[in-house]
């Protein structure tokens, strides 16, 4: 050990947060470097030795090893996308090929497979419970879908993919991330505000302030920017200036256009697929979905986007009709939403100013701790002055089950800041496991106003934060024994069931009740709106849904390509999005330049689909609590918690969701769900 290094000494820390306060950059790469040499001695003793291979001393020991690591990238990986800097960037940029290596190189030794293999073969009469066995067949898929049966030959090139993979996936986030934090569009006179609510000119001075321009007004080009500026602006030469800046991320400069890198990204992954054997990323990477291979995908959008595109040529028209008054004869996609705002307006009486005062963040963070009081039996408790955090916006709470013990440990960062990865996303410092409790963070991208003035959020950010609560609830209540199946380490096309079933809970009357109060009256908000606010919700489904699945079919194309020698993006973006018929009005929400899912990493490579799977079954679930006519029935919630919040990936979760519906999902709830129907 170092003693000098914070991240290699014990966390002698409330709840064994990471000590942040001590831990500086130049402590993550030796610390890195020092923990992976200690999973290397510790997998060495697996893969060596003498006694037979049991469960024990090979399954459990394997998902036990790297604790030191896990406990040092906790911290690293999660400061690289909420805090990072050009020196933590340089240090990000040399350690993820290296780490992907590290941990590929296990799944490679023939040894170690070997005894892996040996338990797998023997699962079924070895005496193991239902838990364990679904370990070690997930835990061998692991290895087989890694590269374990390959020879060596095969194994050594597998290697240096994943090497290749890691380092152009990390260069891609850190490009489109330049792109979001140093693209600042000034306006400089009060005309170039016009139809902006006070909240967004105040946040647009205070960002202005921030980079040095003080006495005008500014946008980045993050999305809680973006979108407020488009749907409010009657500019319609800024709403176009700030589109096109906001869709050309990944492309601004050549020197980190990351059109090149998505070539490349994309024959690395082809070469992956074609060494295991499959025709296509595609094929390779469903293997270990819900889905199981494209063609289930294909057929679950293929009935949604149909509907959609037939929905959205309605909508058009609506839009257009009253475009028409400010002389435009067709809609652009720098239009739509702020088209969509006057309809919605005229036709819901519904207006995002009249909303927003409503629902102030700190009122939406303590509405959705009380609906998971409510359904789950937990509570939430903030902790100030115990635990030094990593920025001032961070905050800390408790999460304690009705009997008072302490079950994990919260953290929700909201606000947008430079450094920060744009976005929302929920991420673990530690994972849950028999005895060890769960560390978990939320972290938004919120802006902030006037220091010290009450954040005011659109219901869609309110939706945004309890879907983010959705996934941290998933790892929070996990109760499984083992963390290769605890929390949100299920199956990709599941793991969005969680965040956003919990949106659902942001419209429940009695949270609205209390929380929903107006920040200058306290007034609750008028039942009168909340019923505007329902029926709106399906106004304008046919463009978001447009906006959704274009990616995820572009995505599937993309990663269905049997050969990607010569790809170009920019070619592939545009016939594709013609061959779908993507209306050029709408557009899509990510373009491959920025497209940080399918390129930052693997996770949802060949997989942006899995948000309207899981909505398919989220949807489902919760029509179980409408027929039952009670938000908050305590059976319906009990069987939610028992059969699919906190069982991670200890059962099947098709398996799952029958033990919680009695039946297999049907698509007719998300069709209805989304007005489509």
């Amino acid at each position: 050990m170092q003693p000098s290094n914070p991240l290699l000494q014990p966390w002698n820390t409330p709840y064994g947060l990471p000590p942040f306060d001590l831990i500086r950059t130049e402590h993550y790469a030796p610390a890195l470097e020092v923990a992976m040499a200690e999973q290397v001695d510790e997998v060495e003793v697996i893969a060596t030795s003498a006694l037979p291979p049991t469960f024990a001393n090979t399954i459990d020991a394997f998902d036990r090893c790297g604790a030191s690591l896990s406990r040092v990238y906790s911290v690293f990986g999660n400061l690289t996308s909420n805090l990072t800097n050009e020196a933590l960037q340089a240090v990000e940029l040399e350690y993820s090929p290296k780490l992907a290596v590290h941990s590929q190189k296990f799944y490679l030794d023939s040894r170690l497979f070997a005894r892996v293999d040996a338990v797998y073969n023997a699962r079924h009469n070895s005496g193991l419970d239902e838990v364990q066995i679904r370990l070690v067949e997930r835990l061998h898929l692991d290895f087989v879908l890694s590269g374990a049966k390959l020879d060596a030959t095969k194994k050594a090139r597998l290697a240096e993919l994943v090497e290749q993979l890691s380092q152009k996936c990390t260069t891609f986030g850190q490009y489109v991330l330049a792109d979001e934090d140093q693209t600042i569009i000034v306006f400089d006179s009060q005309a170039d505000l016009a139809g902006l609510p006070t909240e967004l000119i105040e946040a647009a001075a205070q960002c202005a302030k921030d980079h040095g321009h003080e006495g005008r007004w500014a946008l980045t080009t993050s999305r809680s920017f973006v979108e407020p500026f488009l749907t409010r602006s009657s500019r319609r030469d800024l709403r176009k200036k700030v589109y096109d800046q906001f869709s050309a991320r990944g492309e601004m400069h050549p020197e980190r256009d990351t059109k090149p890198l998505i070539a490349q990204i994309l024959k690395l992954r082809t070469e992956m697929a074609h060494i295991h054997g499959h025709q296509s990323f595609s094929d390779y990477a469903l293997v270990s979905r819900m889905a199981k291979n494209p063609a289930n995908v294909a057929d679950l959008l293929g009935q949604v986007w149909p509907a959609a595109l037939k929905r959205s040529r309605e909508e058009q028209q609506l839009l257009l009709s009253v475009a028409k008054a400010d002389g435009l004869t067709a809609l652009e996609a720098w239009d739509w939403r702020y088209y969509a705002e006057k309809v919605r307006l005229r036709d819901y009486q519904l207006d995002d100013g009249e909303i927003k005062p409503y629902f102030t963040l700190d009122n939406m963070l303590q509405a959705m701790f009380y609906a998971a009081g409510r359904l789950y039996q937990v509570s939430f408790q903030e902790v100030t002055g115990t635990a030094p955090l990593y920025h001032p916006d961070a905050r800390l709470f408790e999460m304690r089950r009705a009997d008072g013990s302490l079950q994990g440990i919260f953290i929700s960062d909201n606000y947008s800041r430079t450094g920060k990865h744009s976005g929302a996303w929920m991420s673990n410092y530690r994972e849950q496991s028999e005895g060890v409790l769960p560390i978990v963070s939320n972290n938004n991208n919120f802006t902030q106003g006037k220091p010290g003035e009450p954040v005011l959020l659109s219901f869609d950010d309110v939706e945004t934060l309890f879907h983010e609560f959705g996934h941290a609830l998933h790892s929070l209540l996990s109760e499984v024994k083992y963390e290769g199946l605890s929390g949100t380490n299920v199956l990709q096309d599941f793991v969005e069931l969680p965040s956003q079933l919990n949106e659902h809970w942001a419209l429940a009357p009695e949270v609205l009740a209390k929380f929903a109060k107006h920040v200058d009256t306290g007034a609750s908000i008028p039942p009168a709106l909340v019923e505007k606010v329902r029926k709106a919700r399906t106004f304008n489904m046919g463009w978001e849904t447009v906006q959704y699945l274009g990616p995820a079919l572009l995505d599937m194309a993309l990663h269905s390509l049997g050969d990607a020698n010569g790809f170009d993006a920019a070619l592939f973006e545009r016939e594709e999005s013609q061959r779908l018929g993507v209306p050029s009005e709408i557009g899509l929400r990510h373009r491959l330049p920025h497209f940080q899912h399918l390129f930052t990493g693997e996770g949802y490579a060949a997989g942006y689909y899995v948000y309207m799977w899981a909505e398919v079954l989220e949807a489902d679930v919760f029509s179980a609590f409408e027929e039952k006519g009670d938000l908050f029935d305590p059976v319906l919630s009990a069987r939610l918690k028992l059969t699919l919040l906190s069982i991670g990936n200890s059962v099947d979760p098709a398996q799952a969701f029958r033990n919680f519906r009695g039946r297999d999902p049907q698509i007719s709830a998300l069709l209805k769900q989304r007005g489509l129907a």
